[in-house]
């Protein structure tokens, strides 16, 4: 059965690049563009493994992780932030919030995919 990861990115460009990333690595792969549309889908879904930016409107991916995290739904379910920001206040900002792990785009193909099969082994 593939495992099924969201992605969540206000950039359509993002979101279509990691999720042909993915997709040609055998996973599903669902798009949000913010962490409002994310909540509404993941109240209805179950995924593996969440992928989200920091930076979107509606509702920012710190606040979409910790929300998440609080929910008691998702206390264990990978959640990678990809993102521009690459200083050490904002990962400690993501970490604090239950984030697993950090990646800065641009975003090697290979790295990305390591980094999820790390977290979310098959």
């Amino acid at each position: 059965m593939k495992r099924k990861i969201l992605t969540v990115d206000d950039s359509k460009t993002m979101r279509d690049m990691v999720s042909y990333t993915l997709k040609g690595a055998g996973f599903e792969v669902l798009e949000a563009e913010d962490g409002l549309k994310a909540l509404g889908l993941l109240a209805t879904t179950r995924v593996d493994l969440i992928i989200t930016d920091i930076n979107m409107p509606n509702m920012d991916g710190v606040t979409l992780v910790k929300r998440l995290r609080a929910s008691g739904g998702h206390m264990s379910t990978p959640i990678l932030i990809l993102t521009t920001e690459s200083g050490d206040d904002k990962k400690a900002g993501g970490k604090a919030a239950g984030a697993t792990g950090w990646i800065v785009k641009p975003f090697a193909p290979e790295k990305l995919l390591s980094v999820v099969n790390k977290v979310c082994p098959a």
